[in-house]
């Protein structure tokens, strides 16, 4: 048999090597034209004064650096303080919609994963048929279900509740149930990007809290298919191994599915999370930043600068902080989760496993093995 030279050997890798980069080069120059430019474009707009007229590398387009960073996150003025009522008004967003949304797709892959369960194929796409409606259509569908005499005030009213004009109404929830009021003397002073201490904890409007409902209805059936799948994946045997093993349904959701489940929760609420600090359809159709800009967020306060102020500069500047405030979020979530490789074990599957050792050993012990 011939030996084949390393020379020879090289010669073939380099042209396969060649024939693929051939293959994937349009894929690469599509990619390069409508993403990377326009990211550089964006980069450069941020820190120009471009007013939309003409090419922002022509002539007449001024370098003004950091100017409108310092701008947005100084607190200072119009400009810095909307910037924080939307970091606000978003926060609040996330902190609600992400860990609800997670909890009820959950439950509800849980539901139609049963196998006593009639009709599932009905169920899953009833609960999934949501998720592909137009966003617009459900927040036009909301405006009217929470207006002030939509259908949720409606079925207050049969428990004597009297229902608030839910979209024009920019009262925080915290403050509400604090009586409201003006605030006190110790939290009337900005203390974070133009905010007193009095508004970082006046909750979310109830404006807001009809879009983190929307939210909830709108994204929790997508997320059910991830986490249903991933059941699936991991089958009956597991939990009635555990089952036998004496486990009640606590032990075995807490100790056996959930630790399966961890690369699945982590998809779900990166996701989540980047999808929370990225709404706008909704804002823009809905409430357009009203009431007294108690649900304006950074993604609209970003196309309002721009397309609406012309302030082009100022648009890029703020969409590059929220990129790096969904990078951050990101980064921190995987910490809390032990998430440095979704494949490997986190924390809660390591003290699983320990349980099991050490009952296994207990066990060994009093059998006098």
């Amino acid at each position: 048999m011939a030996t084949i030279s390393r020379t020879q050997r090289g010669s073939g890798i380099n042209s396969q090597n060649r024939a693929g980069w051939l293959f994937v080069l349009p894929t690469v120059l599509i990619l390069g034209v409508f993403l990377f430019f326009p990211v550089v474009m964006a980069a450069w707009v941020s820190l120009s004064d471009w007013r939309g007229r003409g090419s922002p590398f022509g002539a007449g387009v001024d370098f003004v650096g950091g100017k409108n960073y310092v701008d947005t996150l100084s607190g200072k003025g119009i400009a810095g303080r909307d910037f924080g009522t939307s970091i606000r008004n978003n926060l609040y967003y996330v902190v609600l919609v992400v860990p609800l949304q997670t909890a009820l797709a959950l439950a509800l892959a849980f539901l139609v994963n049963k196998r006593a369960l009639r009709g599932k194929g009905f169920f899953r796409t009833a609960f999934y048929f949501p998720s592909v409606t137009s966003s617009v259509a459900i927040t036009v569908l909301w405006l009217f279900l929470f207006s002030a005499s939509g259908a949720i005030n409606g079925m207050l009213e049969l428990f004597s509740i009297k229902g608030p004009n839910w979209f024009d109404d920019p009262r925080g929830i915290i403050h509400l149930m604090l009586g409201g009021g003006d605030a006190p003397a110790g939290m009337s002073k900005p203390v974070f990007l133009g905010l007193s201490g009095w508004d970082w904890i006046s909750g979310p409007s109830v404006a807001m809290c009809a879009f983190i409902l929307m939210a909830i209805f709108t994204t929790s059936g997508t997320f059910m298919l991830l986490f249903l799948a991933a059941l699936q994946s991991i089958g009956e045997e597991t939990d009635e191994a555990a089952q036998v093993d004496g486990a009640n349904a606590w032990q075995r959701f807490w100790y056996v599915t959930l630790p399966m489940l961890r690369p699945t929760m982590f998809t779900v609420l990166t996701l989540g999370t980047i999808g929370t600090w990225q709404v706008f359809d909704q804002i823009y159709t809905g409430s357009q930043g009203g009431p007294a800009k108690t649900t304006l967020t950074p993604a609209y306060l970003s196309y309002d600068a721009a397309f609406n102020s012309q302030n082009w500069g100022r648009g890029a500047a703020i969409a590059f902080i929220l990129f790096a405030i969904i990078v951050v979020f990101t980064l921190l979530q995987r910490v809390i989760l032990g998430e440095t490789d979704p494949t490997q074990p986190g924390r809660r599957q390591r003290r699983a496993d320990r349980l099991v050792r050490l009952h296994a050993a207990r066990a060994a012990s009093k059998a006098g093995v």
